[in-house]
């Protein structure tokens, strides 16, 4: 199901795993932000309910607070919009594939009555590799079981950012990953369009030397902030666009 140009990418697969294994062992590694991962933010009653689901950057990977966080500072500003309170939980795992998401975290989160989901997924199954097929069966899976678990719920799904503005990543292996994450993302926003969720478009990465934390791949506090910014019109939205 790839296009060409994907198609092309595997024949520089040998480049791809010699520079990722060079990014890797020159990249900080870096642990989940400290704080709360559930809070609430004070404001009317009744109070929204938002989850942020998915790999490290809903885990607020980057930073040193979770309180700088995505889940954090997208209730702030649905608090200042809206003037309601929002009872927050960020359920984010370092690593996290759409399928491990969908066959590990999501039926052992309890069901809260979320009223909106924000999904950060598809970085992992980009620089793995994972091919369209299998992330449209995963990321399919994974869309259907948050309707069938939270019928009510708005889900908006953040796509993969650009990867050729990435700090850490040489321009080969932004090129090469970011021919892939274009693929992943068009068949992410098709199926979000067919199993009732909303795709945003992609965050712009305006200055990504303020943009991204110290190791050059995780947002910062900066860019956490921004990204609650550019979701957070869609969230609010009253219904599927």
């Amino acid at each position: 199901m790839f296009r060409l140009s994907g198609i092309l990418t595997w024949l520089a697969f040998p480049a791809y795993i010699w520079q990722g294994l060079g990014v890797r062992r020159r990249t900080e590694r870096m642990l989940p932000a400290e704080g709360p991962v559930m809070h609430q933010v004070e404001g009317d009653e009744p109070p929204l309910s938002l989850l942020v689901l998915g790999d490290s950057s809903a885990a607020s990977v980057g930073i040193g607070r979770s309180e700088d966080g995505l889940a954090h500072q997208l209730s702030l500003i649905l608090v200042e919009r809206t003037g309601r309170a929002v009872r927050w939980r960020a359920a984010g795992f370092n690593s996290a594939t759409a399928g491990q998401i969908r066959d590990h975290v999501l039926p052992n989160l309890s069901a809260d009555p979320w009223t909106h989901i924000v999904l950060s997924v598809g970085t992992n199954d980009t620089k793995n590799f994972h091919t369209v097929s299998r992330f449209k069966k995963e990321f399919g899976g994974l869309l259907y079981a948050l309707r069938a678990k939270w019928p009510e719920a708005r889900v908006v799904w953040s796509p993969v950012v650009e990867f050729t503005r990435v700090p850490a990543l040489p321009p080969l292996l932004g090129r090469i990953l970011e021919i892939r994450a274009g693929e992943i993302n068009r068949m992410g926003a098709r199926l979000c369009h067919e199993r009732g969720a909303v795709p945003a478009s992609r965050l712009p990465i305006l200055d990504p030397q303020a943009g991204f934390s110290t190791d050059g791949f995780h947002a910062s506090a900066a860019g956490y902030r921004a990204w609650a910014e550019h979701v957070a019109d869609l969230v609010l939205a009253e219904r599927l666009e």
